[in-house]
């Protein structure tokens, strides 16, 4: 009688738990490092073409918050520097907390705008440390308007392109790069009906994220999934699909992290989704299933290391269909604190 109502129990579970996306698994195969992760999905949540599932956890730096870099910009406890040399910059920490870096991070200004190729973790007053980057504005070497041609003042934005995030992490490309930001505004100019294309830089990626037809575009998305993290202090991250196919995926290491980035993010993934917006086409969300299925893979390819900094490594995994790249803090016994899943096509 026991053994009957376990399972009853059990049954009810599953009955309850599918209707509503809700998914529950725990390490990723291959990786010994991830045997105490246990995620759970929810959703979907879907606003026109684009679709979220949410991701919750445990925090593993749980009581520890970083400065995004987006924040040590506005309060100025950040210096990024030109070093006139397209894919490298400097970073300096000048104040008393560690500041968190993500890959994909626009910084805005310069001789060119650049987008941050690797996580980075700045700890208290870092004196000057090189970061790899990428351009993604071809042409200008210059002053641009008012903004000061030495440093960076602003890092509104992060890349929203699967394609052009691939050609930098993955294809490690600079002219791969350019190209698909070119794709990217071509893509997000025929969609809202406008050339997207900033006058004072036509090739600026980050000029065309700040259209003001891309953001009125793009604000139905925001405003329809902005809240769907209130009042869950669990979730860790999110994966999210495009016109039914999932796209990509970021997990971290603290639910307050991923709550300081999630405007930025979601602002990303609804531009792209206003990109790759196929008017008139129907599609079905991505079964929680299939979501479970692309983080699982994503993690199984062998595992390459790359040292960022003496602080900082980026662990590496490629399969046929999925890359995923992990960063460890070796200051905190080589926790992961930001894992990142993109689907290669």
């Amino acid at each position: 009688m026991k053994t009957n109502l376990i399972g009853f129990v059990a049954t009810l579970v599953l009955l309850v738990g599918a209707p509503l996306g809700i998914v529950a698994w725990g390490s990723h195969a291959g990786q010994a490092s991830q045997g105490k992760d246990d995620y759970r999905l929810e959703g979907p949540f879907t606003q026109g073409n684009l679709t979220v599932f949410l991701i919750h956890g445990k925090d593993k730096i749980k009581g520890e918050t970083f400065i995004t870099l987006q924040e040590a910009l506005v309060q100025k406890k950040v210096i990024v520097r030109e070093t006139r040399s397209v894919n490298e910059l400097s970073i300096e920490n000048i104040s008393s907390q560690e500041v968190y870096v993500q890959s994909g991070d626009i910084v805005k200004g310069g001789q060119q705008d650049r987008m941050m190729a690797v996580d980075l973790i700045l700890p208290p007053r870092s004196g000057r440390i090189p970061i790899a980057a990428f351009c993604v504005e071809n042409g200008r070497w210059s002053q641009r308007g008012s903004e000061q041609v030495t440093v960076f003042n602003s890092s509104a934005n992060v890349v929203a392109s699967r394609e052009v995030k691939l050609a930098a992490k993955m294809k490690g490309s600079q002219g791969e790069v350019w190209r698909e930001v070119s794709v990217a505004q071509d893509k997000l100019s025929a969609n809202v009906g406008t050339r997207v294309n900033g006058n004072a830089s036509p090739t600026s990626f980050q000029l065309a994220l700040e259209n003001k037809d891309v953001q009125a575009n793009a604000e139905g998305y925001i405003k329809a999934l902005a809240n769907i993290v209130d009042g869950k202090p669990d979730v860790i991250g999110y994966v999210f699909a495009i016109n039914g196919k999932v796209n990509s995926a970021d997990v971290y290491a603290s639910s307050a992290l991923f709550k300081k980035l999630w405007p930025k993010l979601l602002k990303a993934s609804a531009i792209e989704a206003v990109a790759e917006l196929h008017r008139g086409e129907k599609f079905d969300a991505p079964k929680p299933s299939d979501v479970k299925g692309f983080l699982d893979d994503s993690s199984k390819g062998p595992e390459k290391q790359k040292d960022v900094s003496g602080r900082v490594q980026m662990v590496t995994r490629e399969t046929e269909e999925n890359v995923f790249f992990e960063t460890r803090d070796r200051a905190k016994s080589d926790t992961w604190v930001h894992r990142n899943y993109i689907k290669k096509n």
